[in-house]
């Protein structure tokens, strides 16, 4: 076998669209993650199970079915129910969607690690309770849930690829066409394979930094 660099500068175009693709991906996806994660932590605790049996449903079924049975499910079903979104923006939505039923897992355990006595302190300080909530219960949950939402969009971006099958050319997509074009696989399928560990170090960074952030 022998490395062509001429392949390697001949994929590059396609290399930084999907790069581009990719990290829209992982940063909307990540977004709607947390995002709805912490929503349906949050009304898990409503009182009533009228909410909390259907979420219940919901989620762990979202969380024990294939992202790609989901992302099919929601590119090719719901368009027949009119409901029709580009690719790119169910892909998002599709592991935005499925990776909120693990981020809320994760902020459940942040919210249950808060010391009881910060309950007791803002009920004795007649804090309401969005007050209490907003100052200080989900300042100190989150702090302590960094971590754990790190690991996630760690997944998140190795998970990106699966978009392919809905016709989203990220970083695989467009090395999967190159090299068919091209009929060279190992230079594309190596340069993405880098491109993921970069990415991913540099995610780990940016969340241990802002862990530390926080810890301050």
């Amino acid at each position: 076998m022998k490395w062509d660099w001429s392949a390697v500068s001949g994929f590059m175009p396609q290399f930084w669209e999907g790069l581009l693709v990719t990290l829209q991906i992982l940063a909307l996806g990540s977004l709607i993650s947390f995002a709805l994660g912490l929503v349906w932590a949050l009304l898990m605790r409503v009182p009533s199970r009228w909410v909390t049996w259907p979420l219940g449903v919901v989620t762990e079924f979202v969380r024990n079915t294939p992202l790609l049975v989901q992302l099919f499910f929601l590119f090719y079903v719901l368009p027949e129910w009119g409901l029709t979104f580009s690719a790119l923006a169910t892909g998002v939505f599709a592991i935005g969607l499925h990776y909120s039923t693990y981020t809320m897992q994760v902020y459940r355990a942040g919210i249950e690690a808060v010391p009881v006595g910060q309950w007791e302190a803002a009920t004795a300080l007649n804090l309401p309770l969005r007050r209490t909530w907003t100052a200080v219960i989900l300042p100190q949950a989150v702090r302590r849930v960094v971590p754990a939402l790190g690991n996630y969009v760690i997944s998140m971006l190795k998970d990106t690829p699966m978009v392919m099958a809905i016709t989203v050319l990220e970083l695989l997509g467009q090395a999967r066409l190159y090299s068919q074009e091209h009929f060279q696989f190992t230079e594309p399928l190596t340069v993405i394979g880098v491109a993921f560990i970069l990415i991913s170090y540099l995610a780990s960074l940016l969340m241990r930094a802002l862990e530390r952030r926080l810890a301050h």
